[in-house]
């Protein structure tokens, strides 16, 4: 599916890159925008990976190879081919794991602090980057043909990430929670 035998092209000294058709863009071009921070958003991902159980690391790692598949959907724009698309199967896997993470969870009753144990401050960071490139897929989609499926999965992922990040704490000794006015 994928060769990578050459890394150094020199091709994006100009500062443009090839889109997943061949096409060539800026780099500062709001779909490499778009697909570049959900790499990063992956990446990551790999730092939560590092504190987490084996449960929750199973999950993200799927989830990684699936920020690949949105990449790679983000890459090509419109319709071309048979390239690889995201799904709302994929979506909906997401909403079936944050609905079984959450049932065991107590209720909230402030908003959570972005801390806690190491897992779960950095499922915080990977959170607001996932927002980020949903932002900017939006912002996308309002120029750009997008699938709407991209969309939807990174609003579940954020979701779940969110969760997780909780599900972490519950095992840590529980969530940091906003304490409204505490240093007035």
């Amino acid at each position: 599916m994928v060769k990578l035998d050459v890394i150094t092209t020199r091709g994006g000294d100009a500062g443009e890159t090839s889109l997943g058709d061949g096409q060539r863009v800026r780099k500062d071009a709001l779909r490499v925008e778009a697909f570049g921070t959900v790499d990063e958003a992956n990446a990551t991902l790999g730092l939560v990976r590092l504190h987490a159980d084996a449960q929750a690391d199973a999950m993200l790692a799927r989830i990684q190879n699936e920020l690949f598949d949105v990449g790679a959907d983000l890459c090509v724009p419109g319709e071309a081919g048979a390239r690889l698309r995201v799904t709302d199967a994929q979506s909906a896997r997401l909403e079936a794991e944050v609905a079984q993470m959450n049932a065991v969870l107590p209720a909230l009753r402030s908003f959570v602090l972005p801390a806690g144990c190491a897992a779960a401050a950095h499922a915080h960071v990977a959170r607001t980057v996932v927002r980020r490139a949903e932002r900017l897929v939006v912002a996308l989609a309002a120029q750009e043909e997008v699938n709407p499926a991209v969309v939807r999965y990174l609003n579940r992922l954020s979701d779940h990430l969110f969760v997780l990040s909780r599900h972490c704490n519950a095992q840590a000794g529980g969530d940091v929670l906003w304490v409204p006015g505490a240093t007035r």
